[in-house]
């Protein structure tokens, strides 16, 4: 009997998009309980790309720009904030590491500085409000009574 995963897509390329979704063979993965799946099983593969994996199961997946997305924002300056991530993990944002990417999306480190996570559109304007033009065009981010630069990558 199939077991769930894999077998619920028929695909030959399964890909994780800079927007947060997943797509099989360039379309979007419509089952949000898949596409959440897929979330919580992203694995790291010896060779340093990305897999799924799922008990026995493995599977290649292509990762157009971080394994992970923020997809809400909470907290504050005052005592700190959190991120929410795609696959339903919740961590402090750790503002030393928030980076301008070449295309002017904001990340940061997460999984214990690991990887990589890309800030969505909606958790971005949650993070606005604590982000303050410095000098020279610069930003940076507050938390805690401490003003953090965000750099360019």
């Amino acid at each position: 009997m199939p077991r769930a995963g894999f077998y619920a897509i028929s695909s030959s390329r399964i890909t994780f998009g800079r927007d947060g979704r997943w797509y099989s063979d360039g379309e979007p993965i419509a089952n949000q309980r898949i596409a959440d799946l897929f979330s919580r099983h992203i694995c790291r593969h010896p060779d340093g790309g990305y897999q799924l994996v799922m008990g026995e199961e493995r599977a290649r997946i292509e990762v157009e720009d971080t394994p992970y997305v923020v997809t809400a924002i909470s907290g504050g300056p005052e005592h700190g904030i959190t991120i929410t991530l795609n696959d339903g993990t919740n961590e402090p944002l750790d503002p030393s590491t928030l980076r301008v990417g070449p295309d002017h999306a904001l990340s940061c480190a997460v999984k214990d500085g690991q990887e990589r996570a890309r800030i969505l559109r909606a958790a971005h304007y949650q993070l606005a409000p604590f982000i303050h033009e410095a000098s020279g065009g610069r930003f940076s981010v507050e938390c805690r009574g401490i003003r953090y630069p965000i750099d360019a990558r």
